[in-house]
């Protein structure tokens, strides 16, 4: 596993998937998985469908459209695993 993989697992919710990490996020009504793709360093946010949505799928959600409570969080998680938050910003 890459070290920052392994760094990010070690933070509330992460965990590892081959060359990425992933968490889970939820909020109100929103759901929310946020990757990390540490060879490219790029963040993405994908809109889970909920519980009551159970045919919809997943889709990839442009940064403007995630709440800032969530950036945040997934800045603060990225610092403190040693990564640089400058990539939660880059697009793709």
């Amino acid at each position: 596993m890459r070290e920052p993989i392994a760094a990010l697992v070690r933070q509330e919710g992460w965990r590892a998937e081959g060359a990425a990490a992933r968490v889970h996020y939820e909020g109100g009504r929103d759901r929310y998985a946020v990757e990390f793709y540490a060879k490219t360093g790029h963040v993405l946010y994908w809109s889970v469908p909920t519980d009551e949505d159970e045919e919809g799928t997943a889709t990839p959600v442009p940064r403007d459209g995630v709440p800032d409570p969530l950036r945040r969080r997934v800045r603060d998680d990225l610092d403190e695993a040693g990564i640089d938050t400058a990539v939660e910003r880059r697009e793709l």
